[in-house]
């Protein structure tokens, strides 16, 4: 079995980007493409040459297929991604905008990535993996994929592997704002990374300083906690070190959906590498502001030498 950098699992959906402005009821062309946090960070990190893996369920239907086509086209590992012949693929339709986040609507209530159990999960696949990467998107689908995280992680945490998690808080998926907190930070006290928004950790802490929500779990047994802070950068702290890195300068934001999975594709192909936390921090800084200059979920996501030219020319502008 090939050795796989980082392994991740959620659910992906096909998107309907629409082609111009206005409320989607009034909208007469859409663009297909891909949509799912975890795929974001799969072919983020693909692109940057790493060996990444994603674990999900599709449907026996066109975008299903479609899903799994664009992953392979990706370059991304499909070895546990089963396909459910009494379940749909979810779908999503995506505005267009020029200022501020899109309008988004999905149809993705009894998805088959929503049936995914712990029955499915093929513990040799997953320790394939160095380091796995989790968001809190699968654990408010349903019960029983919130049960295959919470197995998943165990298993990692188990076996010495590294797990980084992303809150990806999206409060209407789940029954009550106490649920989420709870099932949430059950997950975050046993990750080694965290990589909330600077909201989330208010929503999940109470403090509204990144210092303090920092701080928080750190206590709780977190290794790093690096909190997103949108165009001004991000902070990180660890039990010895603590810093402010600054954001990238962008002029034209077109579309900020997957800017936090550029973010995280930079932190972890920096942390696997081996980089210090503040170049990784950088890294992510920098995936984070090509990811808004383009449409797609993650269309700004560059290759390795796309990614060093940005910073190089960014950095020397800098200076």
């Amino acid at each position: 079995m090939e050795q796989l950098d980082v392994i991740t699992f959620g659910e992906a959906m096909a998107m309907f980007m629409a082609n111009e402005q206005g409320p989607l009821h009034e909208v007469n062309q859409y663009t297909r493409s891909l949509a799912g946090a975890e795929t974001n960070v799969a072919i983020g990190l693909a692109r940057l040459g790493f060996s990444s893996g994603w674990a999900s369920k599709v449907g026996n239907d066109s975008f299903g297929k479609y899903i799994i086509q664009r992953l392979k086209e990706e370059n991304v590992h499909i070895g546990h991604v089963l396909v459910d012949g009494n379940y749909p693929t979810g779908f999503q339709v995506k505005s267009k905008v020029v200022v501020g986040d899109p309008e988004v609507q999905y149809f993705r209530k009894g998805s088959a990535a929503s049936q995914m159990d712990v029955s499915d999960l093929k513990e040799d696949y997953f320790l394939q993996a160095r380091h796995m990467h989790i968001t809190g998107i699968p654990l408010a689908l349903s019960d029983q994929m919130r049960e295959f995280a919470q197995y998943a992680l165990e298993l990692m945490n188990k076996n010495n592997r590294t797990v980084s998690f992303d809150p990806n808080l999206r409060p209407t998926l789940w029954k009550s704002k106490r649920e989420m907190i709870n099932k949430i930070n059950e997950i975050a006290y046993k990750s080694d990374t965290l990589l909330p928004g600077l909201a989330e950790g208010e929503i999940l802490t109470g403090f509204s300083d990144p210092q303090d929500i920092a701080s928080f779990y750190l206590d709780k047994g977190v290794k790093l906690v690096i909190i997103k802070l949108g165009e001004e950068g991000a902070f990180y702290k660890t039990a010895a070190e603590e810093g402010f890195v600054k954001g990238f300068p962008v002029e034209n934001v077109i579309d900020t959906v997957g800017a936090g999975d550029g973010f995280a594709v930079g932190v972890l192909s920096g942390l696997v590498e081996g980089h210090s936390v503040e170049k990784a921090v950088m890294r992510g800084n920098a995936i984070g502001a090509l990811a808004v200059q383009s449409p797609g979920d993650h269309d700004g996501y560059p290759t390795r030498k796309q990614l060093e030219v940005y910073m190089k020319q960014q950095l020397e502008g800098v200076k």
